[in-house]
């Protein structure tokens, strides 16, 4: 399809989707013909005449709308993979959602910055539970403020004038009385502290059902002191040295006949794919046992001078934009992080954006389906290509995907992963496991692009499966896999 007809599309799939999943992440009802009111193609946000209450109210109903669209948006990848009769057929309307959360949420952080312009509030992005939030305080300029009703009194009649007052009584600004900020704090985190609570308290019953049935099974075998608990004590393994528990995490670990893979890293402007943009994707090609392919280019220019390919080919780095609200109000984490400053990748300097390029997301599709894809905490990579890649999430669920990650690789055989008070499960980043396996020099760190990640990585990998083969450790283990391994579906390895 050309343009945005797939917004069209997407909507056209709600049937499938209502039929399917008529709750959201947190337990209400989907209204199903709001979503389908939606302008997803030329934003959901509100834009406001620029006076303090208009402003107030703009952020207080993108807040709300944001809410509804990221509720469903974290419900859909259950309902999908779980959709075993295949009502669903495609995945395409979460990504339309995304797509339109992602322009919501620049309309917010715009409506943020404005209102600190006009002095209406303060901003501080502060960590709360499981996420980061901006918290709104009052603005301290003017007079002082009861902070416990959460009010910024911007009138200056009372109370004899101050220095303080300078910034408003010079603003051409018309300030109101009060501007509440209580019905227009960030309520992200206590949605994710309650969306957590509830998972704790089924995963809980879950786990009492399961143990009331074993209990009640008359087949299992029982002895005067009742039957033995599972995981109890045999199962708890040799406390005195590293032995990590097993964990859902290793579904990704790699078999014993893994060979050709892709190595692949993003860089995004943020964590949350529903939220943020990819900005840079790098990934290469490295045999783990075979030898390189014959004909490829001997050498590549990585941006680290003291990076040599080896035994990678097919290298590719490709960068992308933001839209110009984003651009506008920058990203000083991310670019100091990277050394990506988005104030100049707008679209309107000519970057194209990622999840509005369908070439792009088509190519790199191809190449997913291939071989494995390896990545580092891989299902960083997977949240976003579900909400960002066409035709990802349908090929994961038909099992044209296999995923390896070299994080289980470092947690549960690299003996130099000890869990320490800083660490309770040993360190893992990509920077520590590449420097234990002899991919990175202790000198240098990690350098946050793309390419040069997933180089590492890849080099990482090969040095230790070549070791845990001569040791005759990890696949090649009583525990190990045979065949290539990962984490795919609809098929065993």
């Amino acid at each position: 399809m050309t343009d945005r007809a797939w917004f069209d599309a997407a909507k056209g799939d709600i049937p499938q989707w209502a039929a399917s999943m008529p709750k959201d992440a947190d337990g209400t009802t989907i209204d199903w013909d709001w979503v389908r009111s939606l302008d997803l193609a030329h934003g959901v946000g509100t834009i406001p005449e620029s006076t303090p209450q208009s402003i107030h109210d703009a952020l207080k109903a993108d807040y709300a709308t944001r809410e509804r669209l990221e509720s469903i948006i974290a419900q859909c990848n259950s309902a999908f993979m779980t959709d075993y009769d295949r009502f669903i057929g495609s995945y395409r309307l979460p990504r339309a959602l995304a797509y339109a959360n992602r322009r919501l949420n620049d309309n917010i952080n715009t409506l943020l910055h404005l209102g600190e312009q006009q002095h209406l509030w303060v901003v501080s992005r502060e960590r709360r539970g499981r996420t980061t939030v901006a918290v709104l305080r009052p603005y301290s300029g003017s007079r002082p403020s009861n902070d416990d009703q959460g009010m910024l009194n911007l009138s200056g009649e009372t109370g004899g004038a101050s220095a303080g007052n300078t910034a408003a009584e010079n603003s051409d600004v018309k300030f109101p009385t009060t501007v509440a900020l209580d019905d227009i704090q960030d309520r992200t985190a206590a949605i994710l502290d309650a969306r957590a609570e509830r998972r704790k308290a089924q995963r809980f019953q879950k786990r009492a059902g399961d143990a009331a049935m074993a209990r009640a099974n008359l087949s299992g075998a029982t002895s005067p002191g009742g039957a033995a608990l599972p995981g109890g004590a045999a199962a708890s393994g040799n406390a005195t040295g590293h032995h990590p528990k097993p964990d859902w995490r290793d579904a990704y670990l790699p078999g014993r006949d893994v060979d050709a893979v892709m190595g692949i890293d993003i860089e995004t402007t943020g964590i949350d794919p529903a939220r943020d943009y990819i900005i840079d994707v790098g990934f290469e090609f490295m045999n783990m046992a075979s030898p390189r392919p014959a004909g490829e280019p001997e050498t590549y220019a990585y941006e680290q001078g003291y990076y040599a390919a080896g035994d990678a080919y097919g290298q590719s780095r490709l960068a992308f934009g933001v839209p110009p609200e984003n651009a506008a109000l920058g990203n000083a984490l991310i670019a100091k992080l990277t050394g990506i400053d988005v104030r100049g990748r707008s679209s309107e300097a000519g970057y194209r954006l990622f999840d509005e390029w369908p070439q792009a997301q088509a190519g790199l599709l191809a190449r997913l389906t291939q071989q494995p894809y390896v990545a580092h905490n891989a299902t960083f990579e997977h949240s976003w290509f579900m909400l960002n890649v066409a035709g990802y999430a349908e090929s994961y669920r038909a099992g044209r995907i296999t995923i390896i990650d070299t994080l289980p690789m470092s947690r549960q055989w690299d003996p130099g992963a000890v869990p320490t008070n800083e660490h309770p499960y040993g360190d893992n980043t990509l920077d520590a496991y590449a420097k234990r396996q002899g991919a990175l020099d202790s000198a240098h760190n990690e350098r946050h692009l793309g390419l040069e990640d997933s180089h590492i990585m890849l080099v990482a990998m090969k040095h230790h499966l070549a070791a845990l083969k001569a040791q005759r450790k990890g696949p090649w283990g009583s525990t190990g896999r045979a065949g290539v391994g990962g984490k795919s579906c609809g098929r065993k390895r």
